[in-house]
């Protein structure tokens, strides 16, 4: 067997908002939606867009832009929604993510990701796994584990359990 061959190669899922290209690790997409109607809910952060009803299940919606510190955009016909599974505590949260496009599934080989640029203390940019290569142009390789902290994952956990309480 070649060396080329044992190289480590992962399947990326790469995104857009704005200019900039991002990717998450295919292994945490389960489907993506076009954009549906999203109820908001009282009381979240600013990123925090609502819920979905995914199949009977409220589903919470992050803005990835706001998210991101990126200024919001109307949507578009592109807008669309990540289903995504985040591990929270010992359990995988469902939550879905509003991108401004989705693009392509990539094969992403080790040799064409460089580690995530050091920033400073100031710049919170831990949830950068690393900065991918396709040609001359940088793909922001996201941790999705990591982008949300656990009081932001608890409060996408209440605005589910919420809506569902006023559903029944």
């Amino acid at each position: 067997m070649s060396q080329s061959n044992e190289s480590v190669q992962s399947q990326c899922l790469s995104f857009s908002l704005g200019n900039e290209v991002f990717a998450l690790d295919i292994s945490k997409v389960r489907e993506v939606l076009e954009l549906t109607t999203v109820s908001e809910i009282p009381r979240t952060p600013d990123f925090m867009r609502g819920v979905i009803n995914l199949r009977g299940r409220a589903v919470p919606v992050v803005d990835m832009r706001l998210k991101l510190g990126m200024s919001p955009v109307e949507e578009t016909v592109d807008t669309c929604i990540i289903i995504l599974e985040v591990q929270y505590d010992d359990e995988m949260l469902v939550l879905g993510a509003l991108v401004d496009s989705v693009r392509e599934v990539i094969d992403m080989s080790a040799e064409n990701i460089e580690p995530a640029p050091k920033m400073g203390a100031a710049i919170k940019a831990d949830y950068i796994m690393g900065m991918g290569r396709q040609g001359d142009q940088f793909i922001i390789i996201v941790d999705v584990d990591a982008i949300f902290s656990d009081e932001e994952l608890k409060a996408a956990v209440d605005s589910e359990q919420s809506l569902e309480e006023v559903a029944a």
